[in-house]
């Protein structure tokens, strides 16, 4: 049996998962969480191969909203390495949110852009 597996009991071995947690840069926990955020708006745009089949935007705003949010706070804390392709992603989520939008939000309204300030194309 893995280190990270649960215990015979059925529980989960938390003093396993705290230790492995804590051996990951905090960078890293930083990026991985922007990652999924922008991977789970792209498929509540409906960029994905599925198309509209996920497709929701009100959970798209909601996503990009705190991708910006969780982008702004580190800014200071992630390199320009890290930061950067995720700033550009960032930039083509909203862009892609503004042109599935049947009615567009003011510039500066859009999601996120309360931290990006407003964004065009």
């Amino acid at each position: 049996m893995s280190e990270n597996a649960p215990q015979s009991s059925g529980t989960t071995d938390f003093d396993t998962m705290t230790r492995d947690i804590a051996e990951v840069p905090a960078v890293e926990v930083i990026v991985t969480v922007a990652v999924n955020l922008m991977s789970a708006a792209a498929v509540k745009l409906g960029l994905t191969e599925e198309g509209d089949e996920h497709k929701d935007l009100d959970e798209a705003r909601k996503l990009v909203h705190a991708l910006a949010g969780l982008l702004d706070a580190s800014t200071t804390e992630i390199s320009s390495f890290h930061a950067a392709p995720l700033r550009d992603g960032l930039k083509s989520l909203q862009l892609a949110f503004r042109e599935a939008s049947i009615v567009p939000d003011e510039p500066g309204q859009g999601p996120g852009e309360k931290y990006t300030g407003p964004v065009y194309g």
